[in-house]
């Protein structure tokens, strides 16, 4: 039996050669992209950003048993010329994997792996992302070589740098968790982003297993945020062992970007939807730290953290410790085969627009689970500022 595809304003339709079925479901957002589970690659790592010229560029890998993931990954890049209501796959990248796109200088960067856990590398494309370069050697995009994690994650322009986290991945252990070292790495804002010589890495904070009275599970996805009185973090996601726990890490970057340091006794704070992939930027307007992530209500207590993503909300702060969380965006009442996670996310004007790796339903049996996702979802928020009045819940 083989499957026809049809996506039209977030509808996904599928035709079986076997029999007809027409009935619509309604996926939340603007599909992008759409996988069946039994293709058994998922979509992973979405990123967004806006053109120069207005357009929008979005991204997601592939992983799973039926992907390249483990040897040579792939992303698919798609543009949009009517501010997200439509989206056309323009170019698939062989060699690219948890990757953000960022624009600099009037041209577009992704910036990631090569494959799960391979070496840190950028790519530049100076045609919208119809093309891309290669990362051949230390002069075209090779930063870093080994084995390294990353996800969708933001970079920071501060003191004339532009600054980005990632993590080693190269430890004493291949377990999740454990093999992830904190660190970041920073260029001259005038320097040529593709040679690996103009960037500065720090060094990189291991795991430590007596963190948290030995609950710790490792850190990873690292955000570089600025602080109100403008020294860098490394605001990094937490596993623990704890059940129901939402924890962040708040790493501490010397101004040079070679040393992070880190204090257990007050690094680590509570963080709705820290056990899960979040990006913080700071909007100039509000002076907050707008962030959207996962949160998970009372009746998940009993759970990992990590693993629940059926509810995606909004929050911001003034100081990147103390959070308001202002409004549910989206939401399904099954944690199993449902999830709205990864979100990478943009300014736009009143707006955030954003991207979510989404497991939902389809007429093929929905997602293989909350984790492997069917979907790749566009979002907007309007008017995103006037969410500050809102509290649904206590600050955290």
């Amino acid at each position: 039996m083989s499957l026809l595809k049809a996506l039209f304003a977030g509808y996904v339709i599928l035709f079986s050669l076997n029999g007809l079925n027409t009935r619509p479901v309604k996926v939340p957002g603007v599909v992008v992209d759409y996988i069946p589970a039994a293709a058994k690659t998922y979509i992973g790592s979405p990123s967004i950003c806006i053109l120069p010229d207005g357009s929008y560029l979005a991204s997601h890998d592939h992983f799973g048993t039926g992907s390249s993931e483990h040897t040579r990954a792939v992303t698919s890049v798609f543009r949009s010329n009517d501010k997200g209501k439509h989206w056309e796959k323009i170019s698939e990248i062989q060699g690219q994997f948890w990757s953000n796109l960022f624009v600099h200088d009037d041209a577009v960067f992704i910036m990631g792996t090569w494959k799960h856990h391979g070496n840190f590398i950028i790519r530049r494309s100076d045609n919208g992302g119809h093309t891309w370069s290669e990362p051949a050697d230390s002069i075209s995009g090779l930063l870093l070589s080994g084995e390294y994690h990353t996800a969708p994650m933001p970079v920071v322009i501060h003191r004339g740098r532009i600054w980005r986290a990632v993590e080693n991945a190269k430890s004493n252990t291949t377990e999740w968790g454990r093999r992830y070292g904190a660190m970041v790495i920073s260029a001259p804002l005038a320097a040529d982003l593709l040679v690996a010589g103009n960037w500065t890495h720090s060094n990189f904070l291991p795991h430590d297993s007596t963190f948290l009275e030995g609950n710790f599970r490792g850190w990873l996805e690292g955000n570089v945020v600025v602080d109100p009185e403008g020294n860098l973090l490394n605001i990094l996601r937490v596993a623990t062992r704890e059940k129901g726990r939402d924890m962040a890490a708040i790493v501490n970057v010397s101004d040079d970007g070679k040393t992070v340091a880190f204090d257990p006794a007050k690094g680590f704070i509570d963080f709705i939807g820290g056990a899960r992939k979040f990006t913080i930027r700071f909007d100039e307007t509000s002076r907050r730290y707008w962030t959207i992530c996962n949160m998970a209500g009372e009746e998940y207590s009993d759970l990992d953290a990590g693993s629940v993503r059926n509810t995606l909300v909004i929050k911001s702060s003034k100081d990147l410790i103390n959070w308001t969380v202002h409004e549910i965006l989206l939401h399904h009442p099954d944690v199993k085969k449902h999830g709205f996670q990864y979100i990478d996310w943009q300014f736009e004007g009143k707006d955030i627009i954003y991207v979510s790796r989404t497991a939902y339903d389809d007429n093929s049996g929905g997602a293989n689970n909350y984790h492997d996702a069917n979907y790749m979802t566009f979002h907007r928020i309007k008017n995103f500022r006037k969410l500050e009045r809102k509290t649904i819940d206590k600050a955290y």
